[in-house]
């Protein structure tokens, strides 16, 4: 469970970093260097979901969903200095308990 946990983690990071670098090249007309370091990034993304240990693409993705909605509201509050509401974090929370039902809910 701790593995998977930093996986996802990790991934968000990569995928989130990755759009924000990207955003910040088209967005923000910043360096065309941005633009690329973001695309590596998300491609390093990817490869990062991939360690999961979970068998099957859809579950790790669906999973992987509610910890992104988390980690991004965290990125905005910490890099866009964007302080989420009591609502962000109800639905934050409500996605978390989405992904711990589908990951490790005891099934037949």
């Amino acid at each position: 469970m701790g593995v998977s946990i930093v996986v996802f983690i990790v991934a968000g990071l990569a995928e989130i970093g990755g759009g924000y670098l990207i955003w910040l090249w088209l967005r923000e007309g910043r360096s065309v260097y941005l633009g690329i370091s973001g695309g590596l990034l998300l491609a390093l993304y990817g490869v990062i979901a991939t360690l999961q240990t979970f068998p099957t693409f859809g579950k790790v993705y669906a999973a992987y969903g509610g910890v992104f909605i988390v980690l991004s509201i965290l990125w905005g509050w910490g890099i866009d200095k964007k302080m989420p509401d009591l609502y962000d974090w109800i639905g934050a929370f409500v996605c978390l308990i989405g992904v711990a039902i589908m990951l490790w809910f005891p099934r037949s």
